[in-house]
């Protein structure tokens, strides 16, 4: 069946790693939308402190299939 889909851009975070950053931001997003099936990792950001990685971002887009009308 042919399916349409929005696409909303979202950020995770993490102080662990890249991974889990992905996966909270996944997380929380399909706490609010319906029919998440796929995301596209769009920018990897992240901050020093210290001299070593604090933190993890990573942005994406998220893609939702909108509901049969």
């Amino acid at each position: 069946m042919d399916h349409v889909y929005r696409v909303t851009e979202i950020v995770g975070s993490s102080s662990t790693s890249l991974d889990e950053a992905i996966r909270h931001g996944i997380d929380r997003a399909t706490q609010t939308l319906r029919n998440v099936d796929w995301f596209e990792v769009t920018e990897i950001r992240g901050a020093v402190q210290e001299e070593r990685v604090s933190y993890f971002q990573v942005g994406m887009k998220v893609g939702f299939r909108l509901d049969e009308g």
